[in-house]
């Protein structure tokens, strides 16, 4: 990157409430949240990353304090040629303090967005793409699948599915049997036999009920099966996976590339799903690419976030050959409006190709869930 001094790093938070209804194992989701943080320069620019902040509902308050006391003190005034820079200074300064405070995820969550808005930086001084940074043959085009069908009104979303043109889909499980087992049964009759279909329990299940449960995740052809034990540890997967056979993803909610290498090593993970909004932006989501690459393992990125982090996740995806598909929420999600007409009318999405970010992100009509944070804050 070209010598500009950081001249300021300040917080955007749009929160839209939720209409119609997003609830995981773990909880419900109350409000969309877009965080956004702007890194600004001494010639005049700015550069914008998000941080992922749906859970707990404060978080996007933990997030400004972070921001705003944490990073922007070690930013402000500074000359960073590279993203390697930012990083090591970045972690160096913050990790010890993220472990004293039990905090590490919220850290590597903050500096995510910092990541991203120097990586979107690189490129856009280079008058290319991030996908075409990051990829000498980036695709024009990535397939979906749709996500967040369940607990409630599955048949409408999978019809919703259809309507999309989407040919693959995940469903939300954790919910009890019976209702896992009637929520599968809608979606397998709305869908048909030939759509693909995928399960998530968001850590809701022990590994007994996960090896008990496996007979129905097979009687509706469930390929694999994200995130299936609290806790994730490891061990427990493996286990899992050799009593039951079911492929498994997971990676959500791991930060630094280096928390990978476990899951990497287990023959039942065969995904990989880093958050460029939580695993620590670009450059740690590239490490996973990376060590994912060299053990045959897929990436699909997690995503359920607002535009930026969509619009990003997509340049990734395209510069990723090992990632098969895209995650696609297909509630509505009024901060990612701005980029919803990249997905096409066939179960894809098309990247765009402009510098940077790819696609001018224009977030007017959003002012009336812009939070309106006070100088202190800031």
């Amino acid at each position: 990157m070209s010598g500009s001094a950081v001249t300021g790093v300040t917080c955007r938070v749009y929160r839209a409430p939720v209409t119609t209804g997003v609830a995981m194992s773990f909880g419900a989701l109350g409000f969309r949240v877009m965080f956004l943080v702007d890194v600004a320069f001494d010639d005049g620019t700015v550069s914008t990353g998000e941080t992922w902040v749906n859970y707990p509902s404060w978080g996007w308050r933990e997030r400004i304090a972070t921001v705003a006391e944490g990073i922007a003190p070690l930013l402000v005034g500074r000359i960073f040629t590279d993203t390697a820079d930012v990083r090591e200074l970045l972690l160096s300064e913050l990790t010890g303090v993220a472990r004293q405070w039990g905090a590490i995820g919220p850290v590597y969550q903050a500096i995510s967005a910092i990541d991203q808005a120097f990586w979107l930086r690189a490129a856009t001084e280079r008058g290319v793409s991030l996908s075409a940074l990051l990829s000498g043959s980036p695709r024009a085009e990535i397939a979906v699948y749709g996500s967040s069908l369940g607990p409630s009104g599955v048949v409408e979303s999978a019809e919703r599915c259809l309507e999309l043109g989407l040919t693959a889909a995940k469903v939300k499980l954790g919910f009890g049997r019976e209702r896992d087992d009637e929520n599968l049964a809608n979606a397998r009759r709305v869908l048909g036999d030939e759509f693909r279909l995928f399960g998530d329990a968001n850590q809701g299940w022990s590994s007994s009920e996960a090896i008990e449960l496996a007979p129905m995740l097979r009687e509706y052809g469930i390929e694999w099966i994200e995130e299936p034990l609290a806790g994730d540890e490891p061990d427990a997967l493996g286990h899992v996976y050799s009593e039951t056979g079911i492929p498994i993803a997971t990676g959500e909610n791991l930060y630094g590339a280096d928390a990978f290498e476990p899951y990497l090593a287990l023959p039942g993970v065969t995904i990989v799903q880093p958050d460029v909004g939580k695993v620590g932006g670009v450059t740690e989501y590239q490490r996973v690419v990376a060590a994912a690459a060299a053990s045959g393992t897929l990436v699909a990125p997690h995503l359920y976030n607002g535009a930026y982090s969509t619009a990003i996740s997509i340049q990734l995806a395209a510069a990723n050959p090992t990632t098969p598909w895209l995650e696609w929420d297909i509630r509505q999600n009024p901060v990612r409006e701005p980029v919803d007409h990249l997905l096409t009318a066939h179960g894809t999405v098309s990247v765009p190709q402009a510098a940077g970010i790819g696609v001018d992100i224009e977030l007017s009509h959003l002012s009336a869930h812009l939070v309106h944070l006070s100088e202190e804050a800031q």
